[in-house]
C-alpha cells in the first residue's frame, strides 16, 4: 500500500505521524509503548531514522524514514513491509536536531 501524506514540517511531527501508523496498526494505545528512534548514515552523513515502537510481550513496529528519497517504510512486527508513504514535504535531518 502506497499512499501520499500531509506535509511534515518538523522531526517532532514526523515522530508523531510515525507513531500513530504504527499505533494503528498494531492495536495499540498511542503513548502506552516507547519508541526509539535511531540516526541511519550513509558516509558519515544522516540519510535517515529508524523507529522502533515496542509493544506488548516483545512486539516491535517498525518504520524507516528515507529522508533523500522522501519516504517512510512500514514494517509489521513480522518485517512484513505494510506501508509506504511518499511524503510532500519533510524536516531538514541533521545530526543536531536528532541526537
Amino acid at each position: 500500500m502506497t499512499t501520499t501524506a500531509q506535509p511534515i514540517r518538523s522531526l517532532d511531527d514526523l515522530r508523531q505521524y510515525v507513531r500513530e501508523v504504527l499505533c494503528r496498526r498494531g492495536q495499540l494505545d498511542e503513548g502506552a509503548f516507547r519508541i526509539t528512534e535511531q540516526v541511519l548514515l550513509r558516509r558519515n552523513r544522516p540519510c535517515g531514522v529508524q523507529f522502533c515502537l515496542h509493544g506488548p510481550r516483545a512486539v516491535t513496529f517498525f518504520a524507516i524514514w528515507d529522508a533523500l528519497e522522501n519516504i517512510i517504510l512500514f514494517y509489521s512486527s513480522s518485517g512484513e513491509r505494510f506501508c509506504t508513504v511518499r511524503l510532500l514535504e519533510a524536516p531538514e535531518l541533521a545530526m543536531a536536531e536528532t541526537a
